[in-house]
């Protein structure tokens, strides 16, 4: 794990407000990576942007210092200001080698979450690999490390209680949301058909709500949600023109800019005066800051549930303990899987020489006395030279390995 890194920006450091500053749209993220690649020589990479964190995970013989943290962020070009861009190396967590892989299977464990015990992030680390993986951002070893995070993170949720009865973001804002003790009537506007959408549309149908308009950049995804839920698709550039009113809004995109700006705000109202309900789950918030402050409304956020969360923390503490140890145990194995996959590598172009030797011995070396056979004695030879071939391929892969396992 020699040239594994991890850049990361958490709600550890980082004010969740700003952290949103460095989420990456879906439409920028490819060229992104790749000015990182290009002008860094950074080999392996993918990027992952949660409710709460963003980090770059990739495989470089860089030292993670100040310096390569500001020329990263600014290849990435994400037009921060000044100030912004000092507060974020200055709040940046960096991982290299054995500890970056500790912090990538703590985080799909859920043990580096807002809330421990949430599920939801080892579905995210996955995607945002896939994501990344499709693009061609990652290659084999990202594929040996993704492997072993699951593997960890399936035993983890498996055989501790630390996601028993969970405590997760969605889950938080749904007791909020069901403290307000809204009817089974509202009129909910669900922006966003993400998987954080989806768990909180399925808390609000559990609970007999059933009245669900879903707007989504792409259509078919809404049209998906709104199937589960018996509700009306829209695409999200409908969104201005809506004009049958709400109740709740509900909104988690990716978007890098507010989705709900004051005019559109004013527009969904349609001259209804009442408080309102926004429930926004997104990093950037998908609201305006002044149709917070111009508006009455109930406003529920991430910030304003991480106090709750870290009560979580203190709960699970004996879980956490439990976990760690299937994550320490993981890491010591994966070491020796490492190494074994370091001989097969140096060892792939053995099967080829081996074929060229037997090439060079049948059609040169022993070329006439193998034409002066007769056809059986030829056949006969040809056995022996295939299954000497199988042999010499096989025995030295198994001999490497048996002496690295018994070395360790």
């Amino acid at each position: 794990m020699e040239y594994l890194k991890i850049i990361a920006f958490t709600h550890k450091h980082i004010d969740l407000k700003a952290l949103g500053k460095l989420v990456i749209c879906e439409q920028t993220l490819d060229d992104r990576l790749r000015n990182i690649q290009s002008e860094l020589g950074v080999k392996e990479i993918f990027y992952m942007g949660t409710c709460n964190r963003v980090e770059f995970v990739f495989t470089s013989d860089h030292t993670l210092d100040k310096q390569f943290i500001t020329r990263f962020l600014t290849v990435l070009n994400m037009g921060l200001p000044e100030e912004y861009m000092d507060k974020f190396v200055e709040n940046v967590s960096v991982y290299e080698q054995g500890a970056a892989f500790n912090h990538l299977l703590r985080t799909s464990c859920s043990l580096e979450s807002l809330v421990v015990g949430e599920k939801e992030i080892l579905a995210q680390v996955r995607k945002a690999y896939e994501t990344c993986r499709v693009a061609g951002f990652t290659g084999d070893y990202m594929r040996m490390i993704m492997g072993r995070v699951v593997k960890t993170a399936k035993e983890v949720y498996t055989h501790t209680n630390i996601s028993k009865n969970p405590v997760s973001i969605v889950s938080l804002a749904y007791r909020k949301l069901r403290d307000l003790k809204m009817s089974a009537t509202s009129r909910l506007l669900i922006i966003g058909a993400g998987e954080t959408n989806k768990n909180i549309a399925q808390y609000l149908k559990k609970h007999k709500y059933s009245n669900f308009s879903i707007f989504n950049r792409t259509l078919e995804n809404a049209e998906v949600l709104a199937k589960e839920l018996n509700g009306t698709a829209y695409p999200l550039t409908e969104l201005e023109n809506y004009n049958q009113g709400f109740d709740v809004i509900i909104t988690c995109t990716g978007a890098t800019e507010p989705i709900i700006t004051k005019e559109i705000y004013t527009k969904l109202l349609n001259g209804e005066t009442g408080k309102k309900t926004i429930v926004d789950l997104a990093i950037p918030n998908d609201t305006a800051a002044e149709v917070v402050a111009e508006f009455p409304i109930h406003f529920i956020e991430v910030e304003s549930l991480k106090e709750i969360a870290r009560k979580n923390i203190q709960e699970r503490y004996d879980e956490l303990v439990n976990a760690e140890h299937i994550i320490e145990e993981n890491i010591k194995d994966f070491e020796l899987v490492l190494r074994q996959r370091k001989i097969e590598i140096a060892m792939s172009s053995v099967p080829q020489k081996i074929k060229e030797i037997k090439h060079t011995a049948i059609n040169g070396v022993f070329a006439d006395e193998i034409n002066g056979l007769d056809e059986n004695s030829r056949l006969v030879l040809e056995k022996v030279m295939n299954y000497m071939e199988k042999k010499c391929i096989s025995v030295p892969m198994v001999m490497a390995k048996e002496i690295l396992v018994k070395n360790s």
